[in-house]
């Protein structure tokens, strides 16, 4: 992790990005076109808070992190659940503009043999995060940044004033756009989703993939990989920490409580394949769990289940 300043930071962790209120519906099979399960009675519904960088932060925040957020919520009432579920998690939220339109919302589709989900989303336009959202102070006060892709604007300039800074920049990337190869540059430690790098270099597997990403990247390159762990590819040693088998209940939130985990174990200076055991424990407790902010662990459930403990 880069050398910083003596300059005292208000916060671990400061994230720009999405979040999301999640109506969940549960059915006893995965859907189909045709068949048993192209209908299906809804055997269990609940409304959750959620979304990638809300739930990531919120893994910071139980694990103990000072977490700051920077987002767009509606003037809605599910605006209004986000900003006091936020809030009531410790995660200061005096950065977050509110405008007038519905906050982004999910219907989710959650499969109860397996727990694995679909998700359909919407957000109005006018909630789009601009650059000139993201404050250069705020910035400057933080020891790592995390960015998504959902309003990759905001998130290039915040991961390039953190970079000019020597802060850390992690990041959530799961599809390719025009300005992905952009986003992926300016962060230092890009944290792709499973299918994303073989999409920008057309490698047939993560390992090629992420050698390919190498020549145009010196940071530490990482891909999740679903029920199967994590890569990293860590200067020229690639590093693959396999996931933890559990009952998955609901997979929703397990990719961003990944990063949550991550980002604590990178702020605590670990050793990568340390780190990526850590995030994968976390991920992997989430899945046990209904929701995405309800599903967030705590460090003894991460422990618990194989994750380190850190040392004092």
């Amino acid at each position: 992790m880069p050398e910083r300043s003596r300059v005292v930071s208000s916060w671990d962790v400061v994230g720009v990005g999405a979040n999301s209120v999640d109506f969940v519906y549960l059915v006893p099979g995965y859907p189909e076109r045709h068949g048993a399960f192209s209908k299906m009675r809804i055997s269990g519904q609940r409304v959750c808070a959620g979304g990638q960088m809300a739930t990531a932060l919120a893994t910071c925040a139980r694990l103990g992190l000072r977490a700051k957020y920077i987002g767009a919520t509606g003037s809605d009432a599910n605006g209004a659940l986000i900003r006091e579920r936020l809030g009531s998690l410790g995660i200061d939220t005096t950065s977050v503009v509110t405008r007038k339109g519905h906050n982004q919302f999910a219907v989710i589709l959650v499969d109860q043999s397996s727990g694995e989900r679909i998700v359909l989303w919407d957000r109005d336009e006018r909630l789009q995060l601009d650059a000139c959202d993201v404050a250069d102070e705020v910035i400057a006060e933080a020891r790592l940044v995390h960015v998504d892709d959902t309003d990759q604007p905001a998130a290039i300039r915040a991961a390039r004033l953190a970079r000019e800074r020597g802060i850390p920049c992690t990041s959530d990337l799961d599809r390719l756009t025009d300005r992905t190869e952009e986003l992926v540059a300016a962060v230092s430690v890009p944290i792709f989703a499973d299918s994303l790098p073989n999409a920008l270099t057309g490698a047939r597997d993560p390992e090629s993939a992420l050698r390919h990403l190498r020549r145009h990247h010196d940071g530490l390159l990482v891909v999740t990989l679903g029920s199967r762990g994590a890569m990293a590819l860590d200067g020229d040693r690639l590093i693959q920490v396999p996931g933890f088998a559990v009952q998955a209940v609901d997979t929703t939130g397990a990719g961003d409580v990944f990063r949550g985990g991550f980002i604590y174990g990178l702020l605590q200076q670990w050793p990568v394949d340390r780190v990526l055991r850590f995030a994968n424990a976390a991920a992997a407790v989430s899945c046990t769990r209904a929701g995405a902010l309800d599903g967030v662990p705590s460090l003894e459930d991460i422990v618990r289940l194989g994750g380190s403990r850190p040392t004092t």
